[in-house]
């Protein structure tokens, strides 16, 4: 079994760096990414650089002079952010995204441990990745952004059963619903679900996303609605809130999604 704690991170941007000829390099694309203050900084870095024995001790420094969701936005999020740019680009693969996210969830434990419980709940999303489906990074990164806009999120997990996500839903009675897909295979769950919300006389919006799936096939189901990233769950939460269906979500998604609106 490979041992990551013993990966030397520190050579890692550096050592793909000349294999990216004519691309930006790993080290312009961390600081364009990466916060300007120290504290989160670090915490960032230590998502980036798979630095999992660190985290906890730079997240609690961290939250010595910032609140819990401004070390979640801009210092674990960020970190994530560097790190699914460098995959994107082919620099880092799987274990290292597994190894970063697993120092993601570290920090997360404690930042939100830290977050108030009095804050208002403004809606409730029951989220999952699709039956079938083991991967739930783009989930999780998701969830923890919807929980720091203040959403009550209902995480059923990965490879969750269509029967289990409709449950849930008919018994927490959610604002929303959000499910996701990597592979191909299981982006079917998909419409089955909300073929049987449907059968129970419920039509709240149902957000997909996932490297597998697109609008085109999002939009191919009722309820359907599209989120190219985990960031765009908040905007289309709140839209929800203010009682949009999903019907005019659709219809007004280009503008949610670039801002406008």
């Amino acid at each position: 079994m490979l041992d990551f704690d013993a990966i030397n991170a520190d050579k890692i941007l550096t050592r793909y760096d000349i294999k990216m000829e004519s691309s930006e390099k790993p080290e312009t694309i961390a600081a364009r990414i990466l916060p300007k203050d120290p504290a989160l900084k670090k915490v960032a870095e230590d998502v980036m650089n798979l630095k999992g024995k660190l985290i906890e001790d730079d997240v609690k420094a961290a939250l010595k002079s910032n609140a819990p969701e401004i070390v979640i936005q801009d210092g674990l999020l960020k970190g994530m952010d560097v790190v699914s740019e460098l995959y994107g680009r082919g620099i880092y693969y799987l274990p290292h995204v597994m190894v970063a996210a697993d120092a993601f969830d570290k920090g997360m434990k404690l930042a939100e441990g830290a977050m108030s419980t009095e804050k208002k709940t403004k809606g409730t999303a029951v989220m999952h990745a699709a039956e079938g489906d083991p991967h739930d990074i783009g989930k999780n990164i998701a969830a923890v952004l919807l929980k720091s806009n203040g959403y009550k999120v209902i995480d059923l997990g990965r490879d969750v059963l269509v029967d289990t996500v409709v449950d849930s839903v008919l018994k927490n009675k959610p604002n929303f619903v959000t499910g996701t897909a990597l592979m191909t295979t299981t982006m079917s769950a998909f419409p089955r679900i909300t073929a049987k919300l449907a059968e129970n006389d419920v039509h709240i919006p149902f957000i997909g996303a996932g490297g597998a799936v697109n609008r085109e096939f999002v939009e191919s189901f009722d309820m359907g609605v599209y989120a190219v990233a985990a960031k765009d769950g908040p905007h289309l939460a709140a839209k929800i809130i203010d009682g949009w269906s999903w019907h005019r979500l659709r219809e007004k998604w280009d503008d949610i999604i670039a801002g406008k609106i």
